[in-house]
């Protein structure tokens, strides 16, 4: 007698398990970043409805192609390319090839890279972005790490620098400058970087019995805004150029690029820099840092340390050392004429 009863397939362990059909198969063979307590669930529940993986299958997954994917949404590649360079230098010493693609914030481009990636079957993926903000995660059946781009899943890999720590060394530095009267001048609000350095301003400055001489200001991540943002806040504050006493002797930047525009401004009201107000910025971009007058005291995100870090990560899971969870990689105060 004929049995009708159909093998079991990878779906009805996935519905078992409550996983996905890719999250199953990185389980049993055994790759991607899973924890263990998931791994246990649904081998347990792959043995239960008998489960028997296609040996040719198993085979195809645990060939190495000896080459990684670095996926960008960032056309541009102010943040990215510094860190797929460093990726790609640690890859390099161990031996491993990279295929890089930009996908520019667009979801069909994106969806067609990681296929493309899939059919030349590398053996993990570096995701990168512009921002910090956490971002929806790829849905592939191969080790994947998250640089300077988070994944909304904290069970994934993601490496992103720590926006705590260059705050903290900035707070401190200018306190170690004597400027107990500092305002904060940042980007975009709720961003992941707008709440996070503020929040740590305050918070540190709190530390030493201080607070901003105003709430944090907010605006866009441009030089305009870092103009209008000093005669906001010398309004504010009810200063005006020419007086003794304006109310603050420093301004805390977000970004290199608000910086310019807050020394530009400054210039302009006959305010010296750093004489009366002492300005930093934040990313160490030269093209801004440099050329601002005077040259800015800024943080370095080591970026190429960062995707450095992301291939290591990356490696590992390759070898069957998953990583779980955000690592914060620390940043580098680069001190200038600007304080």
């Amino acid at each position: 007698m004929t049995s009708t009863q159909r093998p079991v397939r990878i779906t009805d362990v996935a519905a078992l398990a409550g996983v996905s059909p890719g999250t199953v198969s990185k389980a049993l063979n055994n790759t991607g970043s899973l924890k263990d307590s998931t791994r246990e669930r649904i081998r347990a529940a792959a043995d239960k409805l008998g489960f028997v993986p296609d040996p040719d299958a198993r085979w195809l997954a645990s060939r190495r192609s000896y080459t990684v994917g670095l996926l960008s949404v960032d056309a541009a590649g102010r943040f990215s390319i510094p860190v797929m360079l460093g990726a790609e230098n640690a890859l390099a010493a161990g031996e491993m090839s990279a295929l890089l693609a930009t996908s520019r914030y667009d979801a069909v481009r994106e969806a067609y890279y990681l296929k493309t990636f899939t059919n030349r079957r590398v053996d993990g993926i570096i995701v990168t972005g512009r921002t910090i903000d956490p971002r929806p995660p790829v849905a592939v059946d191969i080790p994947v790490v998250y640089a300077f781009a988070p994944s909304q899943d904290p069970d994934d890999a993601s490496v992103i620098p720590d926006d705590a720590d260059g705050t903290t060394k900035i707070i401190e530095h200018l306190l170690s400058r004597g400027r107990t009267r500092i305002a904060h001048v940042g980007g975009r609000p709720h961003k992941h970087a707008s709440e996070v350095r503020a929040g740590t301003a305050a918070a540190v400055l709190a530390e030493h019995d201080l607070e901003l001489v105003t709430p944090p200001l907010h605006g866009d991540w441009s030089e305009e805004w870092g103009r209008r943002a000093v005669d906001q806040l010398l309004q504010q504050l009810g200063s005006a150029p020419g007086r003794d006493d304006l109310g603050v002797d420093a301004i805390m930047c977000g970004s290199d690029q608000l910086a310019r525009g807050v020394t530009d401004r400054l210039r302009e009201l006959s305010i010296a820099v750093p004489e009366q107000i002492a300005v930093t910025g934040f990313d160490n971009w030269d093209v801004m840092a440099l050329s601002s007058r005077p040259p800015l005291t800024t943080i370095d995100l080591r970026l190429s340390d960062l995707g450095r870090r992301a291939a290591e990560m990356l490696l590992d899971a390759i070898a069957g050392n998953p990583h779980h969870g955000v690592e914060y990689t620390p940043m580098e105060l680069v001190v200038r004429s600007s304080t």
